[in-house]
């Protein structure tokens, strides 16, 4: 082999070896940073609330009575608050850091009982959400109240005293039309496979109605769902 082409062959090698060592250290600084754990999210620091109502029914045929409260208690639950949840235009914050976490007062925790019928719940809620909300939790806890009852919900769902079935969109229509100012727009109707489960509006953080693209996009596509009797 020429003298030339010898050269142009390790030539050839030297770079494919170059490259493979710049690909190699490449490969684990990624992996490097992937293993590094996540900025944690800061309090106060999201763009919008929001207000998850539960339909109890449901969600007691999954618990039976093992939920005391909500399920086997003697008050009938039809939408309770699930919670109410900073969001970001795409994603949420969760289980922010938030001082110690020594727990919420039992006062607070039964100050809540009766739109949020479980004590777990309650204090599930701050943890997870009300954490990243930037308040003190009595103070979060009085905005979900205000929140639920800038709710009005529909006259047929108050009440239901026998199982239906239903069209997501038509219940998405009810809340609208009890709720001027809601679109279509900042509203989703959650479900399993064959059953409403919750229905979640997305509010400013003065709880005015707004529009939320990506909580909309995940509702329900079911055609009709069931919702089973409130007891």
């Amino acid at each position: 082999m020429p003298h030339g082409s010898r050269r142009s062959v390790l030539t050839v090698h030297r770079i494919a070896a170059l490259r493979g060592l710049v690909f190699g250290l490449l490969a684990l600084f990624v992996g490097w940073t992937a293993a590094l754990p996540a900025a944690a999210d800061t309090p106060g620091d999201f763009d919008f609330y929001v207000l998850s109502l539960s339909w109890s029914p449901t969600y007691c045929q999954d618990r039976g009575r093992s939920d005391r409260i909500q399920c086997g208690g003697p008050r009938p639950f039809a939408f309770v608050v699930h919670g109410l949840w900073p969001q970001y235009e795409r994603g949420s914050p969760r289980n922010c850091d938030a001082g110690p976490r020594s727990g919420i007062p039992r006062r607070l925790v039964d100050s809540m009982l009766d739109v949020m019928p479980s004590p777990s719940l309650v204090r599930h809620q701050w943890r997870a959400h009300g954490s990243c909300s930037g308040l003190e939790p009595a103070d979060y806890f009085d905005l979900t109240r205000q929140a639920h009852d800038a709710v009005r919900i529909p006259k047929q769902f108050v009440d239901l005293p026998d199982f239906v079935n239903v069209a997501p969109q038509a219940v998405e229509a009810a809340f609208i039309a009890a709720n001027p100012g809601l679109k279509a727009s900042g509203i989703a109707v959650s479900c399993d496979s064959r059953r409403l489960k919750e229905v979640r509006i997305c509010m400013t953080k003065d709880l005015q109605f707004r529009a939320c693209a990506e909580v909309d996009r995940k509702a329900c596509r079911a055609k009709s769902v069931g919702m089973p009797p409130v007891r």
